[in-house]
């Protein structure tokens, strides 16, 4: 029924318990009275009841007595008996009001909870508010206005200070949840709450930190494909780690991940808390579509060139109006406008060329935003000139924001603007800094779409092959790979490298380096030195046999006085890479404490530290995802044509990144690497030298079945459960995982579906799937739910011939996994026209096989007692039916997996 098991803590209460002692009605605490005061003064329209909890009665009156919510403010020592008595009175949910707990008592509370069947909100928490239903069930502060935006907080202080600034600046709340260490409840759980309440339309989230990577940006994700997600988060890191033994490692540091991680999860970072309600009031319009191209309406010079120039600061593009559209508005402006880069209407300008202005850059195809700006002026009405914003028709198909400068003489207009819902800033800067959060919101979106699987289609890799090259090395109890294993580990993958041999003596390295021809480069092989340059262990040029004799003895005599304790296997010989015009890049990979492995892209050489160019993504890549990963890098401006040399063919650098990816999904043992350099022009991308850490890994074998790829933080497509099945009749169809692609194709489906079936699946009358839900359907993380579409292929012709072929969706089964995580609930429907093809059955099976593959114990679902075709179909299937206790017009079916 796609309930979500929060449901029961933030829905409408009508009887709310108040758990504490008798003398003390609270709870012996401020936090209790709080409580208490705060439901008075909030009109709340329940009852409230007081239970005892050190007498906590006896079964008789317990039986009496029921609650849906209970309220816990009391010494740690109290809360056991307090969460038995909400569990006995019946309370679906539990709010505990306390701080400084630890995880040993917080996790003996847990239990308690799970065991009385009670949700549990805390401990460490100020509880949370639901300002619509008037329920005030926290010690945050007065209950917030109401309104469409939903804050989750890690901290109470801040959640307090955010509640107070939002009172005094007309912000309104849908809700208001506070969490804290070793809570219960966490924040994955309440942003799938949130991502599905129809009273959120945007969502504010503050991060101190988190548990589990996973859980965290599956549930970011699914939130923002729903509606606006923005995050303020605080400890930023250093970058520098002196424990790192490549460069990547050395030069990431975890607040550039973590900034990765928010981009592939469609979601918005800010640095400031009043930034963080901009940024969501701003989004929550929803504007469609929207670029970085941001137009300026302004009456002042120079307020617009304060504008353009932090435009330019921030990565945006000064939106110009293109030469058709500055010949038509040119006539109707003052005689001193000027169009050439900002629109400057002059100090002459009135509301009407204000109107005109925007009208002609929001019909503009060079323009993505509009931000007007006013600054007073002798004789210019500043309510007038925003009351001709406030007329122009909604909703715009761009962005429109405002700045009034100044204070007291523009306070009218700013209140018009906020009438209209424009946005308002103080600042050209604050305004741009908003536009720019729009602009990464809907270009984050994009990342978000992307679920690539761990393989690409290109040639299949040797697996197995770098996996026991990997053993091996682990078996010598070494972590560090040599730059010859290093080279075959991506040769396995085929990424293209110089070839490589390894000389043992002197007389060894001078017959190789004239079989590969000069001139040549000798580096010195030895697992114990991981910067060849920091012992003089690289020699470049070297033009003939002799020289690259005598450069041996000398770089082996030069790295044992240098390097005394270092194991030598030799030295390795190659020949020079020429690329008279190639660029020096390097690709590398570092393993984040939470986020597990992170692909870096950067300017690479020897001055890699130095140029500190660093651009990243979470694994896996596709083609799309590799292409945005190398434009944010610097060195990407260099790799067209630049400078007389030919573009680079970017094409190959794109093939490196998706072969680097396959290697990190596949070989969870990956810790660091390096290849650095990779040279890189028009002709193609080889690698010149690599360097690989590596560690024992429980997934190594975990990571290559149903449980697999545990050490990544985003779940890559699971392609391996396509298959194709043919028709009884004749004719194939396909059972494939669902795409976020699919979303059109689902809808249609359920549109088209018989009423009885739509109230068989939804137990709803709606017509099509509310677009949160459909977002949720379609948009789903691999590993905590899985959904399986039946795919046929429609065939056409067209007048002259030609054949046209169309996917459509003719059924969906789906699981979720419940929050005891070792079972987990079903759904299935299945188009009208394709009833009794099999595909149901179909579709079962194969939902229960990925079931099974996870390792989950059970798969169970409600099904409505009149719904004779869905009953049969499970009996068949081997599932027990039995009656739902809670709702007699279900039944409940479970089978044992």
């Amino acid at each position: 029924m796609d309930k979500h098991f929060l449901t029961p803590l933030f829905a409408p209460a009508s009887v709310v318990a108040f758990v504490g002692h008798t003398d003390d009605p609270g709870g012996q605490a401020p936090a209790g009275r709080t409580l208490r005061e705060a439901f008075r003064a909030d009109r709340f329209g329940g009852t409230l009841r007081f239970l005892d909890v050190r007498t906590k009665g006896t079964l008789e009156e317990l039986s009496q007595t029921h609650a849906d919510l209970a309220l816990i403010a009391l010494a740690p020592r109290d809360v056991a008996a307090a969460l038995e008595i909400a569990g006995r009175i019946g309370c679906s949910a539990a709010v505990v009001i306390s701080s400084g707990i630890s995880a040993e008592q917080a996790d003996q509370w847990r239990k308690i909870a799970r065991r009385e069947g009670v949700h549990l909100l805390g401990p460490n928490s100020l509880g949370f508010q639901r300002p619509l239903l008037h329920l005030n069930a926290s010690i945050a502060g007065p209950l917030a206005k109401a309104g469409p935006l939903a804050l989750v907080s890690q901290s109470g202080a801040l959640t307090a200070s955010m509640l107070d600034w939002a009172r005094h600046n007309g912000v309104g709340f849908s809700s208001v949840v506070s969490l804290g260490p070793h809570t219960s409840v966490d924040i994955p759980q309440v942003l799938d709450f949130l991502a599905n309440d129809q009273a959120t339309h945007s969502i504010i989230v503050y991060l101190e930190g988190i548990a589990d990577a996973r859980r965290f940006m599956s549930a970011l994700r699914s939130a923002s494909h729903a509606k606006p997600v923005v995050v303020l988060k605080a400890g930023r890191k250093p970058a520098g780690n002196e424990a790192a033994q490549t460069h990547s490692a050395a030069i990431v540091g975890s607040d550039d991940v973590f900034d990765a991680a928010l981009r592939r999860a469609g979601a918005v970072r800010v640095r400031s808390f009043v930034e963080l309600f901009s940024a969501a009031k701003c989004l929550a319009s929803r504007y469609r579509p929207v670029g970085k191209r941001l137009a300026v309406v302004t009456n002042g010079g120079g307020p617009g060139v304060l504008a353009a120039d932090w435009i330019n600061e921030i990565g945006l593009d000064l939106g110009k109006l293109s030469a058709p559209a500055q010949r038509l508005l040119q006539p109707t402006l003052p005689p001193l406008a000027s169009l050439a880069d900002l629109i400057d209407l002059s100090e002459d300008a009135t509301p009407a060329h204000y109107r005109a202005a925007i009208d002609a850059a929001s019909a503009d195809s060079q323009v993505d935003g509009v931000l007007a700006i006013f600054s007073p002026k002798a004789g210019a009405d500043a309510a007038a000139t925003a009351k001709a914003l406030a007329d122009i028709p909604r909703p715009m198909n761009k962005p429109l924001l405002s700045c009034w400068m100044g204070d007291a003489s523009v306070g009218k207009a700013r209140t018009v603007l906020a009438d209209a819902t424009i946005p308002s800033f103080r600042t050209p800067e604050a305004a741009v800094g908003a536009f720019g959060n729009i602009a990464a919101f809907y270009q984050n979106q994009q990342l978000l779409q992307q679920t690539p699987p761990p393989l690409s289609e290109m040639a299949k890799p040797d697996i197995e092959g770098a996996r026991l090259l990997i053993e091996s090395v682990l078996a010598e109890r070494r972590r560090v790979l040599t730059e010859m294993e290093s080279k075959s580990l991506l040769s396995s993958f085929h990424i293209p490298i110089t070839r490589t041999l390894l000389a043992r003596s002197a007389n060894e390295a001078m017959m190789i380096a004239t079989q590969l021809g000069f001139p040549v480069a000798l580096k010195i092989d030895s697992p114990d030195i991981s910067h060849k340059s920091d012992v003089e262990g690289v020699a470049l040029n070297v033009m003939n046999g002799t020289s690259a004799r005598d450069t041996y003895i000398e770089m082996m005599e030069r790295v044992a006085r240098l390097a005394p304790e270092a194991r030598i296997n030799g030295v390795t010989v190659q020949k020079m890479v020429r690329a008279r015009r190639g660029r020096e890049i390097y690709v590398g990979m570092v393993t984040d404490q939470p986020f597990g492995p992170v692909i870096v892209f950067g300017a690479g050489g020897t001055m890699i530290e130095l140029l500190n160019d660093r651009a990243m993504e979470l694994p896996p890549l596709n083609q799309f995802l590799a292409r945005r990963l190398i434009e944010r890098s610097r060195v990407a401006e260099t790799l067209g044509e630049w400078r007389g040399a030919s573009a680079v063919d970017m094409e190959a650098l794109e093939h490196v990144l998706l072969r680097v990816s396959e290697m990190v999904c596949e070989l969870p043992e990956l810790r660091e690497m390096d290849i650095n350099p990779i040279i890189v022009d028009e002709s193609g991308a080889i690698s010149v030298d690599a360097r690989i850490v590596v560690d024992s890994s429980t997934q190594a074998v975990a990571g290559h079945v149903g449980n697999g790829y545990q050490h990544l933080a985003i779940m890559p497509y699971p392609a391996r459960y396509r298959r194709e099945w043919p028709f009884s009749g004749g004719g194939t169809y396909i059972v494939r995982p669902v795409h976020p692609n699919d979303a059109q194709m689902l809808q249609a489906l359920v549109q088209g579906l018989s009423p009885e079936s739509r109230w068989f699946r939804f137990v709803s009358r709606f017509h099509e799937l509310p677009p949160s839900m459909l977002s949720r359907f379609t948009l789903i993380d691999y590993d905590r739910e899985m959904a399986l579409v039946a795919v046929v292929l429609d065939r056409s012709i067209t007048p002259d011939g030609t054949v046209l072929e169309s996917e459509r969706i003719v059924g969906v089964s789906r699981y979720i996994t419940n929050p005891d995580q070792t079972s987990c609930e079903f759904s299935l429907v299945v188009a009208n026209e394709f009833s009794g093809k099999g595909i149901g059955s179909r579709l079962m099976e194969s939902i229960i096989d990925v079931a099974r593959d996870k390792g989950l114990a059970e798969i169970d679902g409600l099904v409505l007692a009149n719904n004779p075709d869905m009953l049969k179909l499970v009996r068949r299937l081997g599932f027990s039916v039995k009656p739902f206790p809670e709702d007699p017009d279900f039944k409940l079916v479970t089978y044992l997996l």
